[in-house]
């Protein structure tokens, strides 16, 4: 990302001290928090709602986070099409059509997905797989709002 940089196009957050609300969040489920799940699993997570929402800072970001952790190229491609792959195993779907029901809020099937969840996952592990999809659309849609616009420096 050293040669991306990003403008803001419609509002500056940090007029409201939004900046600093999300990031107290991030401290606890962000991508360099330490986390009793999986960490190559929470950055899918991470990742699929960047897709999901499409925020290019957080695709950008989150692409890179995701080589960082080591995951598989193939993998990370793939991850937009994970249900018709088998790069991924019975959990991380699980947590993946958790994260996007989260996110899109499918409330007709949210309950079972959360049983589905339970049966890979315990108790705090379901919380932070919560908690960064919840993070993770927080800073989607704040970077949306504020247009956060990617351009490659000269």
């Amino acid at each position: 990302m050293n040669d991306i940089d990003f403008e803001n196009t419609r509002f500056d957050p940090d007029l409201i001290e939004f900046h600093s609300i999300a990031k107290e969040m991030a401290k606890s489920v962000g991508y360099t928090a330490n986390l009793s799940v999986d960490s190559q699993l929470a950055q899918l997570l991470r990742l699929r709602v960047a897709q999901l929402n499409p925020c290019s800072y957080c695709l950008i970001l989150h692409t890179q986070a995701a080589e960082d952790q080591g995951i598989h190229k193939a993998k990370i491609a793939h991850l937009a099409s994970w249900q018709e792959s088998t790069m991924f195993s019975e959990a991380e779907q699980a947590a993946l059509d958790y994260c996007e029901a989260l996110t899109a809020y499918d409330q007709i099937s949210f309950p079972d997905m959360h049983e589905t969840l339970a049966e890979f996952f315990d108790e705090k592990q379901i919380a932070e797989i919560a908690a960064i999809v919840i993070n993770m659309n927080l800073w989607t849609r704040l970077k949306l709002a504020q247009g956060q616009t990617p351009y490659i420096k000269p």
